[in-house]
Order: C-alpha cells, then sequence, then structure tokens
C-alpha cells in the first residue's frame, strides 16, 4: 500500500467514474485500475465493485475509503506544517460556503491574503448539508454557514456576522414606503424563494409557519444572481438576508422592506473539523477570522 493508491481510491470515490478518476489523478487508466488491484491484493479484501464500469464500493472498500481520506488529509497537513515551519503557510484551502453568505466572505478572504499570501483559496458554492459532508470526507477544510438553526456536528465554530431576512423588490412596485412589512402579508406576494434543500428556506418556511401562512412561490432557485434578476425584471420580490440584499440589491437598485412579526436573526460563522493537530492551513484561517472579528 502507498498513498498514491489512497488517492486513486479517493479520487474514484468522488468522480464515480475510472477515466475522470485517473485524469484528475495525472495518470492513465490503467495505471489507476492497476494501483487499485494492488491495494485490495495488500490489503487482502475486494474494495471496487468489478464491471464494465463503475458500480461502487463493496462494504470493506467504504471503510478503507474512510481511512484513505483521514490518511491523506493527514498527510496534506503534514506537508503544510513542514513549509510553515521554513517561511509563510503555503498550499490551497477549500471552503464550502452557504450562497447566501458567498458575497459576504471577502473580508476573510481579503484578511487572509494579507497575512498569508502563500496561500490559494478555493470557495465552493455548497448547502449546510453539503458543507457537513465535505468536512466528513476531508474534501473542505472549513465552511462558512449557520451556527444556530441546524448546528453541523464535529466542528469548532467561529461568528463572523448576524443576519436578519428581509423583504427585497424593486421600486415603485407598492413597497416604497413601507418601514416594515409581516411575514404574513408578503407570503400574499408574487415570490421568489431558494429551494426547499437550503437551510435558509427551511429558516424562511419556519418564520411562515410561525405567522400562520403558507406561501406559494412564483420561483424557486439555488442561485442569489437568479433571485436578484428576476426581483429586478419579472416583478418578482424575494426573502433574502439583510447583508445581501444591502450589498447586492442596492447595486441593482432595489429596496429592501424589513420583516417582522416574527423577526428573525441568524448568525453566520466559520465552521472547522473539530480534529487535532489542526492543519496549519485551517490554523491560518480561523486566525484570520479571529482578526476580523475584532
Amino acid at each position: 500500500m502507498d498513498i498514491r493508491q489512497l488517492r486513486y481510491l479517493v479520487a474514484l470515490a468522488r468522480e464515480r467514474h475510472f477515466a475522470r478518476a485517473a485524469e484528475t489523478c495525472g495518470v492513465a487508466q490503467p495505471t489507476l485500475s492497476a494501483g487499485l488491484r494492488h491495494l485490495e491484493e495488500g490489503l487482502g479484501v475486494l474494495i471496487v465493485e468489478r464491471g464494465n464500469r463503475f458500480k461502487g464500493l463493496t462494504s470493506e472498500g467504504e471503510r478503507v475509503l474512510g481511512w484513505a481520506q483521514r490518511i491523506l488529509a493527514d498527510c496534506d497537513a503534514l506537508e503544510q506544517e513542514l513549509v510553515g515551519a521554513r517561511k509563510s503557510v503555503r498550499g490551497r484551502l477549500t471552503v464550502g460556503v452557504i450562497p447566501s453568505a458567498l458575497a459576504m466572505v471577502t473580508p476573510l478572504t481579503s484578511a487572509l491574503l494579507a497575512r498569508q499570501p502563500g496561500i490559494g483559496i478555493r470557495l465552493l458554492s455548497r448547502s449546510s448539508i453539503e458543507i457537513q459532508r465535505g468536512l466528513d470526507e476531508f474534501e473542505l477544510h472549513a465552511g462558512i454557514t449557520y451556527l444556530d438553526n441546524e448546528p453541523l456536528a464535529h466542528v469548532r465554530s467561529q461568528p463572523l456576522y448576524e443576519e436578519s431576512l428581509v423583504l427585497l423588490s424593486a421600486p415603485g412596485r407598492g413597497l416604497d414606503q413601507l418601514r416594515s412589512i409581516g411575514w404574513a402579508d408578503a407570503a400574499e406576494l408574487p415570490l421568489c424563494l431558494l429551494v426547499p434543500e437550503m437551510q435558509n428556506r427551511r429558516i424562511v418556511n419556519a418564520a411562515f409557519a410561525v405567522a400562520g401562512a403558507t406561501p406559494t412561490p412564483v420561483l424557486e432557485t439555488d442561485s442569489i444572481a437568479a433571485m436578484v434578476s428576476h426581483v429586478r425584471e419579472a416583478g418578482l420580490v424575494a426573502v433574502a438576508p439583510e447583508p445581501l440584499a444591502d450589498r447586492l440589491g442596492a447595486a441593482a437598485g432595489l429596496i429592501r422592506v424589513p420583516l417582522t412579526a416574527p423577526e428573525v436573526r441568524q448568525r453566520i460563522g466559520l465552521v472547522v473539523p473539530d480534529r487535532e493537530p489542526v492543519p496549519p492551513l485551517v490554523a491560518a484561517l480561523w486566525a484570520a477570522a479571529e482578526a476580523t472579528g475584532r
């Protein structure tokens, strides 16, 4: 068994296709297949369900995959620490971010790059459920997500900012003069909401339920950009986080109206795996978050 074979296995489990897995590993498909066979021979178990195409992993293969993910994460952290002992931290940090927070992470990433210019950052739009999975499977170094509504497991968290929910509308559609609007009244409007699979939507649904209202949205989307576009051009109104409405809505010439009865506030924060030792990339991000929050 060697590290390359473990990387082949993790790539195959992620891509679920032999040729694509080989491409991501920078090897030919026969090389990847041979490496997986050597891994099976070394461990004495069948790992991959054999067939003309990838069918999945055996039960033993799933257990080996979990160990492979942990081992590779530890190897990467070791390399980062050894480099960091000689000079500034280097490497690529992968962070999953809930879509409603993507426009709000710039202060954190800017602080990190100013402190550690050798780091590269990969920001991925992910639901809170996908962030949990990515942290568990070592595909994400960290996440930025809701902290209170559906807390993630086996993580350390650090609050970044707090959001309330507002109604986002184009001017001239009857909402310009309102100081606030209740959730029950908002339910009667032509709504654009995020899809039910997203935690933001589950929070919104809960607020409507408290108000005794059941909205029927005209449009559902998993894209903040699509939401803003349909508010601006299609005459719809959207329920959006206040910081996002202030940043994107103002740029698009939209107005926002606070939602009340009930008032909803949620903390958004950084989450990292609760594991020791902490990889240098993760430690650098955590320190930048502490500095940003001061």
